[in-house]
């Protein structure tokens, strides 16, 4: 995953909250077949919006108190932050276009 960056809760806030640029945070787990399913979507997506969007792993098992902050339920879950703020959600292993759209509606 060259284009998709591993984040944890120590720089959770840094990478995500204040970043200048919109951010997909891939929410997955290693036992996780989905999540591993829609892994090579999110890393072909990372180049696709390379500069335009920030794309971002946590995997809750490492980061267990993320999961709780975020109210996770399920896995695999994309939130999609702008302006450090939660703007969409996608939950499931979604096909790449909507993962497309969604992206695209938080870049307009």
């Amino acid at each position: 995953m060259d284009h998709v960056q591993e984040v944890n809760s120590a720089d959770f806030d840094t990478e995500v909250l204040q970043s200048a640029t919109p951010v997909l945070v891939d929410f997955w787990a290693p036992w996780c077949q989905p999540c591993l399913m829609v892994a090579p979507v999110i890393e072909r997506l990372a180049e696709r919006f390379a500069g335009r969007m920030k794309m971002v792993r946590v995997n809750i098992d490492d980061n267990p108190d993320l999961a709780t902050r975020f109210s996770l339920r399920a896995i695999p879950i994309l939130f999609f932050f702008n302006g450090g703020q939660v703007v969409n959600r996608l939950l499931g292993a979604q096909p790449e276009a909507s993962i497309v759209r969604a992206i695209e509606g938080v870049l307009q």
